[in-house]
């Protein structure tokens, strides 16, 4: 804790150095107002860098994403890399449609060539994956994309890849905090205002040209979409690979097609958030595609919502004395069941190689994999571990990150992801059959596994850290009726798996896993049942056991928890 005259103290030095007139102007009138509390927001700590890099608010100070905290993360970047050995090394840097995006990506242009690297700097903001895939197209030493995926308006972020082309773990994120909290004043480091290259359109030609690669030369494509890139990033490149394709063009959602850093018509922009999807949904009614699909802003995610067969033969008149409220004619899939969708999709085209996922994702995929021989392993949570598996051919995490073409992007890739799901969904169309029948299908031979999450916002992070100390001292040892049969603190690793704060119970027929979420201020709690099924009559009983089983585990685990 600071008190006053410390805080007032910091403010002014920081202020002398701020090299933005509108953060000056910011922090000059909480200064002059003597505004305590917005100050204490503000320089209460910094902004620390991890294996997410960096993101935060925008605004002044070293608790929030600004140019100083920015110039200061490129400079420690540039110092790591050089100790590493990259002392020519080239620097390639994408960006985002959000508020500051583009000014971040010039000044770590700036910073990287004033070290003396290379730098390059994608031409207008584009998809995350794109950057991702520039990294090693260019064969990069390191790649920086600014972004703060689909965070709320006010955010921003920064999001390091090493040359490899996946995102950042340790040791290299403690290494690069160290040496950006190394830096001394802004003024000694160098920022020439010139001297770096602004690409052309030869990198995104290239990503678009390996974009075919994840599709089967002869499928057919025939399946009609309607996409929204959510105010984001997404359109053009997706646009530009469904042509290329040869896929019917999709059907655009007009109020949120065009890129807008205020994300005007969702509350958060995230297609798992209550009514992101509904605008889509709208469109949905009237063009009638066989799929609904969605991009995060920085289109690095898909989601995909297909017509609901309920919704369907009650409009039809099946059932016309039914229940009062019909449900929606949409339904939103889940990521674990597009997960495990494409896995089931390449299995059918004889994709060889490991499939990864992450422990918080469904179990089903090791099902999949094990019936068809390939090899499965499960990492720790985000793509920054699941694209570093030795013999990786498809990764997917259920927040709905899919990487379908490692050997382009060693990272989650939304337009990839697109492509295949179209793919899938246009193979089952030729056969009279949708998305739902596979799942189905794949209920059947499996087992239904069915998942959800209770997820927690919170202002206050002390509430997440309660929590977990909570559950840490007294563990629960019955969820929903269920035992607990094995009780595992992350924090102390695994055979398989590095030490992380989380915690996961095993039960008989169910799995929960608890952990804080590395990029929101959120305490996440990860569910799954697994239901047996005998035969498709045996659905309907077993959807309404899993439904009743994850209800109770969410009332069970809030009780546990105290959320």
């Amino acid at each position: 804790m600071h008190d006053d005259s410390d805080l007032l103290a910091r403010a002014r030095t920081w202020l002398a150095e701020d090299p933005d007139p509108d953060t000056r102007e910011e922090l000059a009138r909480l200064i002059a107002a003597g505004d305590r509390t917005a100050l204490a927001a503000r320089f209460a700590g910094t902004l620390q860098f991890g294996t997410a890099g960096l993101r935060g608010e925008l605004g002044a100070g070293p608790l929030r994403m600004n140019r100083a905290v920015v110039i200061r993360a490129a400079a420690g970047l540039a110092a790591y890399l050089k100790a590493e050995g990259h002392t020519d090394g080239l620097v390639v840097i994408g960006y985002d449609a959000r508020h500051r995006s583009r000014d971040f990506a010039l000044d770590t242009a700036s910073v990287m060539t004033g070290a003396g690297l290379r730098a390059a700097v994608l031409p207008r903001p584009l998809p995350t994956p794109v950057l991702a895939f520039a990294v090693r197209h260019l064969g990069a030493c390191a790649g920086v994309e600014v972004t703060a995926s689909h965070n709320p308006p006010r955010d921003n972020g920064y999001k390091v890849y090493l040359g490899d082309g996946s995102q950042i773990v340790p040791p290299a994120d403690t290494g690069i905090a160290a040496a950006i909290e190394a830096v001394g004043a802004l003024r000694d480091v160098p920022r020439p205002g010139s001297g770096w290259d602004t690409l052309d359109d030869s990198v995104l030609d290239a990503y678009l040209a390996r974009t075919d690669a994840v599709l089967a030369p002869d499928s057919p494509r025939t399946a009609r979409t309607v996409y929204t890139p959510m105010h984001g990033v997404g359109r053009d490149t997706l646009l530009a690979a469904f042509a290329r394709a040869g896929f019917p063009e999709p059907v655009l959602v007009a109020e949120q097609a065009e890129p807008d850093p205020d994300f005007p018509t969702v509350a958060f922009p995230n297609p798992e958030e209550p009514g992101a999807m509904d605008l889509a949904f709208a469109t949905a009614d009237g063009a009638d595609p066989d799929l609904v699909i969605a991009n995060d802003p920085d289109a690095d995610r898909c989601a995909v919502a297909v017509r609901n067969r309920t919704a369907t033969a009650t409009a039809a008149g099946t059932d016309p004395g039914a229940d009062p409220a019909p449900p929606a004619p949409w339904r939103m899939l889940r990521g674990d069941e597009v997960g495990a969708l494409l896995a089931a999709h390449l299995v059918a085209r004889s994709a060889r190689g490991v499939f990864a996922e992450s422990i918080v994702s469904s179990s089903l995929l090791g099902r999949i994999a094990e019936k068809a021989g390939v090899p499965h392993v499960e990492t720790l949570t985000g793509f920054k571990w699941i694209a570093r598996v030795d013999g990786i051919r498809y990764g997917y995490e259920e927040a709905l990150g899919y990487c379908v073409d490692p050997d382009g992007v060693r990272d989650k890739d939304g337009i990839t992801a697109a492509l295949l799901v179209t793919e899938l969904a246009s193979v089952l169309k030729e056969e009279g059959r949708t998305l739902l029948d596979l799942l189905d299908d794949l209920a059947v031979e499996h087992g239904l596994h069915a998942t959800d999450q209770l997820s927690v916002r919170v202002e206050d992070l002390s509430v997440i850290a309660t929590a977990m100390r909570r559950l840490r001292g007294a563990p629960p040892e019955r969820l929903a009726g269920l035992a607990v049969t094995a009780a595992d603190d992350l924090t102390r690793g695994t055979d398989t798996l590095p030490p992380t704060d989380g915690l996961r119970y095993t039960l008989d027929g169910a799995r929960v896993i608890v952990r804080p979420s590395g990029t929101e201020p959120k305490l996440k709690c990860y569910l799954e049942v697994v239901v047996p099924v005998g035969d498709r009559a045996g659905l309907p009983a077993a959807r309404a056991r899993a439904e009743s089983l994850l209800e109770a585990l969410k009332h069970d685990l809030s009780a546990a928890a105290g959320i």
